[in-house]
């Protein structure tokens, strides 16, 4: 089997449309990027938290955190990039704090573009690839916040890129050298990046999957090309784990890198105190057969799509088994071994320790991204109407969420009327792949990226007056004690951004909803007396302020999105009216009588 080589023709209108929907992909991602609600994980905030506090140390180590058992959670470049970004703490901001993660994301869609425009020397299949990758879910929740699976996508795949456009010219060129020394110098310093934003055990599926694809795309195979591979990996391995090695020399407290790093956030994810084949086989979303589909699900909206690549791949390798009656012989160039090499190895790698995420597998979805480009074609329709109907469903969905938000006084008509007309859009994309066979595949890519557009439009509000306190109510606080919600994780850093200068201090907002008012006041006249101010939160739709007016007064207001929903709180009855279980008011509300010494003013 070889990669389909589509003729090369100049830049015609959908090779030119190909890249105009990249640039407005490039432009989906950048806008909103300092949004509160953008796709995440809390996690996000306690790297946001420890970063800041280190950043006011003035020391790039050791790293600092007020949060028990997560200071050394990350190994330090993570924090050093948000510490540079952030003019270490002087321009504080989630846009600046994300712009790195962006700047990564584009940078890896370029390379994707170079690399399948070299494979095809088609640009309009080097256009799609990219705007693929930029279309997976992961892509868009990982790929442009404050997280690590940019930057080490990026630096852990330089040594495969940098392979599979060696392969090329030797194709090309009938060359028969291999990768020399030096040039895996270079690759344990890429490798050793990577590990130094997430951890060293990294370096088991990065190594694993170019020594693999190294010597299965080899222009030779013997014993002696097998032992050079093999020692020129181990190398670019060694000289990666030396650079991650650093931050023991650096630190000032190694003793506390070894205990909270290597023991608690990575040693541990190799025991279970269920047992580990109980969980490998009877896990769940965390046992081995819900990881064999990371790829699908990173996918998102073209889960569908993956699942027809792979359908298409079992069915071709079943023809060429039965033998004559197949295609007996087939052979895969060498290219699509290395695709195929850096997909299956980092799979397998993630399938083994007992603790299993489908996104520990980001990291090779550039190369699922080439993947499904070049075999775009060949995938059958079917698969791509069933990802077009997911796209109509979610697109519809966010389009009553806008409305609802607007219905309850959330953004202005202006900010309505363009998340409307992004919806229109998108539906007209969904009917058009439809109805049209020849539209079907583009259409399916555009409309999960007018998904990601509608998002952005509709939490766009959010991002302005509506999710925010207003300057008069900042300046009424100065540096005082702040009683803020806290329902996860380091979710207290948020208020940073929304009252800079204060101080806060979280307690548990967890499990209100639906408990007496009486211990509702009682909680929250507690709070008021030991502080200057105090977040609440709503509880229930018809409370129209909080439980201590008149005996409190209200400083501001805002909208806050809730994240988490206690069992049964959306129901088909109130499933078309999000304003009931997904926005609710925030409240800054300090007492009648303020205490003395750092209180509002």
């Amino acid at each position: 089997m070889t990669v389909p080589r589509p003729r090369s023709r100049l830049v015609d209108a959908s090779t030119l449309a190909w890249f105009v929907l990249l640039l407005f992909a490039a432009g989906v991602y950048a806008y909103g990027l300092g949004g509160q609600y953008n796709p995440s994980i809390g996690d996000e905030l306690v790297y946001t938290h420890i970063a800041r506090l280190t950043a006011a140390s003035n020391h790039w180590l050791p790293l600092v955190s007020e949060l028990n058992h997560m200071r050394n959670t990350k190994p330090p470049l993570l924090f050093w990039q948000a510490m540079v970004a952030g003019d270490w703490g002087r321009h504080w901001s989630l846009a600046a704090l994300r712009i790195p993660s962006l700047i990564y994301t584009l940078l890896i869609a370029g390379a994707v573009v170079w690399t399948v425009q070299q494979i095809t020397r088609n640009l309009k299949a080097a256009g799609l690839a990219a705007c693929i990758y930029l279309a997976f879910f992961c892509t868009f929740r990982f790929g442009r916040t404050y997280l690590t699976s940019a930057p080490e996508t990026f630096w852990l795949n330089v040594p495969m890129f940098w392979l599979l456009w060696h392969r090329l010219r030797q194709t090309r060129t009938t060359q028969t050298s291999d990768l020399s020394w030096l040039t895996h110098v270079g690759f344990g310093l890429a490798l050793g990046l990577g590990l130094a934003y997430k951890s060293f055990a990294l370096i088991a599926p990065a190594a694993a999957a170019l020594w693999c694809a190294q010597l299965l795309s080899a222009p030779t195979a013997s014993w002696r090309v097998m032992v050079q591979i093999t020692l020129k990996v181990s190398l670019s391995a060694a000289m990666a784990l030396g650079i991650f090695a650093l931050w023991f020399v650096l630190d000032p407290d190694p003793g506390a890198v070894w205990r909270e790093f290597v023991i608690g956030e990575n040693a541990g994810k190799l025991s279970n105190s269920e047992g580990y084949w109980h969980v490998a086989l009877l896990g769940g979303g965390i046992s081995m057969w819900a990881q064999l589909l990371a790829y699908v699900q990173n996918a998102g909206l073209l889960a569908f799509v993956v699942i027809g690549l792979a359908w298409l791949g079992l069915r071709r390798g079943f023809q060429a088994w039965r033998g004559p009656g197949g295609d007996a012989g087939i052979k895969l160039s060498p290219q699509l071994l290395i695709l195929l090499a850096w997909l299956a190895v980092w799979l397998i790698v993630f399938t083994l320790p007992s603790q299993r995420s489908a996104r520990y597998v980001i990291p090779a979805m550039p190369a699922l991204a080439m993947l499904l480009a070049l075999y775009w074609p060949r995938i059958a329709r079917g698969w791509f109407l069933l990802s077009l109907l997911l796209c109509g469903i979610f697109i519809g969905v966010l389009g009553r969420i806008a409305w609802a938000a607007h219905d309850i006084g959330i953004g202005t008509g202006i900010e309505l009327g363009a998340s409307m007309l992004a919806v229109a859009l998108g539906l007209i994309l969904v009917i058009g792949g439809l109805a049209k066979p020849a539209w079907t595949r583009a259409c399916t890519v555009a409309a999960c990226l007018a998904v990601f557009a509608c998002f952005g439009l509709s939490t766009a509000p959010l991002n302005g007056a509506a999710g925010h306190y207003d300057a008069q109510t900042v300046e009424k606080l100065d540096k005082a004690s702040v009683a803020v919600p806290n329902g996860f994780n380091g979710q207290f850093e948020r208020f940073q951004f929304l009252l800079p200068g204060n101080q806060f201090l979280p307690y548990d907002s967890e499990g209100r909803a639906g408990s007496r008012a009486s211990s509702n006041t009682e909680e929250l006249s507690r709070l008021l007396a030991s502080h200057d101010a105090v977040i609440w939160l709503q509880s229930a739709p018809s409370e129209q302020a909080p439980p201590c007016v008149p005996g409190c007064k209200v400083l501001g207001t805002r909208w806050e999105v809730k994240g988490r929903h206690q069992s049964g709180e959306i129901n088909l009855a109130n499933l078309w009216y999000p304003q009931t279980w997904l926005f609710r008011r925030e409240w800054l509300v300090a007492s009648a009588s303020p205490p003395s010494g750092d209180a509002p003013r």
